[in-house]
């Protein structure tokens, strides 16, 4: 750190007038002596750990680990919570909640006398969350991710915990499932430490984050339970200390340059359709442009180089034995750009260069994909003029174009009160349209886009049909899903004037989603739409519904996005 440079903290703690007291006495009580105080760098480790969110249950541990390397690089650590969010238990979506979180980081941080941060993070929403409440302090700042679990093993099966839970309808009406087979399929599902195992959101989340140069190289990769993982948490410690002499802030890091890598390592490992959203929302943050259409011209094309469900058939632990994102990023660098600079102040080039493939069988090369052109394909329409998305890669090949009938739910309580009705007029050539899941509508925008088939058509063995929503999708299924459609039903989106029987054609490869409608028509129900009142009137979730964006545009609240920097102009006395 340069001499002149003046740490942040020291506004707190610097001075010998009345704040300088208030600030440091009653720090004192727990003990800290006083070269604490005197020119350290105080680090905030920020913690998403909470007994409600499972898969961030070790994040305690991980943060006495974080702990030990800023104290050996000479840097004061002080740990704090935010918001938790777990995807797994919340209700009616983790995803209503991301933008609180993000509230509950970005003034924390701001708030208090922090030179740099590391954000300990695992499940879906908790590493967007709490990166883009960064992004809007811009500070130095480190990623520790939480890991994914262990394999699942039921009954000499490998299964993925969030896939299973896709399969769980299957597995009762085809497989014969009982009671006691599925409470066994709990346990044997999540068997260790960590946040899920197949390349859904989590795992997702990890890797951008590493794309993105917001990790140590090779953190994402490995098993929560692994002790490399606790290595790389201390070795987090110790750089945070030195990036804040550095300098070294989240915009320097995250430039345009760093998204676009991002987006082209996302395709190559099959990663989550939510990353879009995501990433378009901490760009927003950090004040780089994103628009939907730069994931399709991007990432489109890259080739799926990871053999993980639930486009493969493998987990993350296979993924880490294989060599993990190392070698993925390695493979990329013809296509990345390879300047970009990461949080251990190298670039990407430095930073991968010599790393070895295990098991082709799990990670391939650019010359012998798995498939090819398997990113995220953005769609336009009259039925999302704005935008929708589909992952080519978790899809049915053939269903990728594809003409059918709308079978219509207005709302979830509504296909889960006809869905397995016997008389439903459904078969394999039908298209679900799910309605009233966006981010106002539901509110929330929950990981429903995925809905489960018939019974009937199960019976039959079918397992995919053409599904259409302005909601999202787990990033641990699969199938043939059309979601983030964009405008949303309940702002009166096409997708609100959808009827049974109207004809839709999806065609992937030309990019467009078509509702088979007359334009006239169209205006005609669209003047006798009448608009679903607000499910809210008051507290968060009010504000929420009246600030939330579109899909496309990352589904911030409008006044969030961008920034307000580090500075607190005013004291506490």
């Amino acid at each position: 750190m340069d001499k002149k440079q003046k740490l942040r903290s020291s506004e707190w703690f610097g001075g010998n007038d009345k704040m300088g007291f208030v600030h440091r006495s009653w720090l004192r009580n727990q003990g800290y002596p006083d070269d604490y105080f005197e020119g350290k760098p105080v680090i905030g480790i920020c913690n998403t750990w909470s007994e409600l969110t499972p898969c961030n249950g070790h994040l305690r541990d991980f943060a006495e680990v974080v702990k030990r390397g800023i104290l050996e690089a000479g840097g004061f650590p002080l740990e704090f919570p935010v918001m938790s969010l777990g995807e797994t238990i919340m209700k009616p979506t983790t995803m209503l909640f991301r933008n609180l979180a993000s509230m509950d980081t970005e003034e924390s941080i701001r708030a208090n006398p922090l030179d740099g941060i590391v954000l300990l993070t695992g499940c879906d929403k908790t590493t967007p969350s709490i990166i883009m409440g960064a992004c809007s302090v811009d500070l130095p700042t480190i990623v520790v991710p939480g890991g994914p679990m262990l394999s699942g093993r039921f009954r000499g099966e490998k299964i993925g915990s969030g896939s299973m839970n896709w399969m769980i309808k299957e597995r009762q009406e085809i497989g014969g499932y009982s009671a006691e087979d599925i409470k066994e399929a709990e346990v044997c599902v999540a068997r260790s430490i960590g946040h899920c195992n197949t390349m859904g959101t989590a795992s997702t989340m990890a890797t951008m984050c590493e794309a993105l140069g917001l990790t140590l190289p090779g953190f994402s990769s490995i098993p929560a339970v692994d002790s490399r993982k606790k290595l790389f948490a201390q070795l987090s410690g110790r750089r945070i200390v030195e990036m804040v002499k550095e300098g070294l802030t989240l915009s320097k890091i995250l430039t345009r340059e760093a998204f676009e890598n991002s987006i082209i390592t996302n395709a190559a490992v099959g990663g989550s359709t939510n990353f879009i959203i995501h990433l378009t929302a901490i760009a927003g943050r950090i004040g780089v442009k994103l628009n939907l259409e730069d994931f399709d011209k991007v990432g489109s094309k890259v080739p799926l180089l990871v053999n993980l469900k639930p486009s493969g058939k493998y987990l993350m632990e296979d993924f880490f034995y294989a060599g993990g994102l190392p070698v993925v990023m390695k493979e990329l660098k013809p296509l990345l750009h390879n300047e970009a600079i990461t949080v251990n102040g190298k670039s990407i080039t430095d930073n991968y260069e010599k790393e070895v493939c295990y098991d082709i069988d799990v990670i391939a090369t650019l010359e012998k994909p798995f498939q090819d052109k398997a990113g995220i394909a953005v769609l336009k329409g009259n039925l999302c003029e704005n935008g929708a998305v589909i992952k080519p890669s978790a899809a049915t090949p053939r269903l990728m174009q594809h003409r059918g009938e709308a079978v219509v739910f207005e709302s979830m309580e509504d296909y889960h009160e006809r869905i397995d009705d016997p008389d439903l007029e459904i078969d394999e050539n039908s298209v679900i349209v799910l309605k009233g899941v966006g981010p106002k509508g539901y509110p929330g925008m929950p990981e429903v886009g995925n809905v489960d088939l018939p019974k009937k058509l199960l019976a039959r063995g079918i397992t995919d049909i053409v599904r259409i929503s302005d909601g999202r999708m787990s990033g641990t299924a699969a199938g043939t899903v059309i979601l983030h459609v964009s405008p949303e039903s309940t702002v009166g989106g096409t997708l609100a004037f959808v009827k049974n029987g109207d004809m839709i054609e999806l065609n992937v490869e030309k990019r467009t989603l078509h509702l088979d409608v007359e334009l006239e028509e169209l205006i005609k129900r669209k003047k006798e739409w009448i608009a679903p009142e607000p499910l809210a009137k008051r507290g968060y979730v009010k504000m929420y519904i009246d600030h939330v964006e579109q899909a496309d545009k990352g589904a911030d609240l409008d006044f969030l996005v961008g920034g307000s920097g580090s500075k607190v102009e005013r004291d506490l006395h």
